[in-house]
């Protein structure tokens, strides 16, 4: 299969490539290559490439910033969204756009579904789900995953600034009243392979499996790092100041995800010791995190 990438040199698109260049001719295109909020450069690039798949790992992702420059924000987001979804329109051409838990407004006690209604508290939240529903009303022939708090080896993320932090100051302060999912590249793209293995379409949710507050996360990051001897102290949502709401609760249900690939995501804690080996190895070449059911 003749794959476009979009965003191929981020975090995300740099676990896709090395997903899929294995059994499909990946053609990756990235910012300096490709400005996906004009609608002739994206119509350009697949009339060029003639795909049959176009991932689109290209997002504007810092959520505070989303607040002070909404322009830009939704631009990427969701503009981009709009001209890759018209560009494959028509040419029987599968898209693959990723989304975020922060379409949900964090109120919920359970893992959202799918079909919950969605309600976003902040600009990027909002970006991302407009993105979702140009996509929607523009073709039937997409998939939407929609995933939560990633990490991974290949850009600036929690566990990179955690680390770094703790090695400079030994002392560190985080957020106990924000529930989700940590979720590792590498994994999210092994679960966008079987996806598309399955010629699925719709809406999915994909994290690793469980849950847990930021700080817990950063506690279970000091003991791969064996950094325990770091002060960690907990703090809560209000009392850090930041441009964006972020929601308490975003924990996404993944019942869809397995009954449809017959898989199911390896829990948090062990995605992330398996990603910590690769991290302190220096290596990419690791198995996905992706269990039997």
């Amino acid at each position: 299969m003749k794959v476009l990438l979009l965003g191929h040199k981020g975090m995300l698109g740099s676990d896709l490539m090395a997903q899929f260049k294995h059994r499909h001719e990946v053609i990756g295109m990235d910012l300096d290559e490709i400005d996906i909020t004009s609608a002739s450069e994206c119509h350009k690039a697949v009339t060029e490439n003639n795909p049959q798949l176009v991932i689109n790992a290209a997002a504007y992702t810092n959520v505070d910033a989303c607040e002070t420059d909404r322009e830009a924000c939704f631009a990427v987001n969701a503009e981009a969204v709009k001209n890759i979804a018209e560009a494959c329109r028509g040419k029987n051409i599968t898209v693959i756009h990723y989304s975020t838990d922060y379409v949900f407004d964090g109120n919920g006690s359970r893992p959202y579904r799918e079909d919950d209604p969605c309600n976003p508290i902040n600009a990027y939240g909002a970006s991302k789900l407009a993105g979702e529903n140009y996509l929607r009303q523009l073709t039937d022939n997409f998939i939407i995953m929609r995933t939560a708090w990633l990490y991974g080896a290949h850009g600036k993320n929690f566990v990179q600034a955690i680390l770094d932090r703790a090695r400079a100051t030994g002392k560190l302060t985080v957020v106990d009243d924000q529930t989700g999912s940590p979720t590792c590249t590498r994994d999210l793209a092994a679960a966008t392979e079987l996806l598309v293995d399955k010629n699925a379409r719709g809406i999915f949710h994909v994290t690793n499996r469980g849950s847990c507050t930021w700080f817990d996360f950063a506690r279970k990051i000091l003991k791969e790092a064996r950094l325990e001897t770091v002060e960690l102290l907990p703090m809560k949502t209000g009392d850090l100041k930041r441009a964006a709401k972020r929601p308490a609760y975003s924990v996404l249900g993944m019942q869809k995800f397995m009954e449809t690939t017959g898989k199911t995501m390896q829990p948090w804690q062990l995605a992330f010791q398996d990603y910590y080996k690769v991290l302190t190895s220096r290596t990419c070449c690791s198995e996905s995190s992706i269990a039997h059911k």
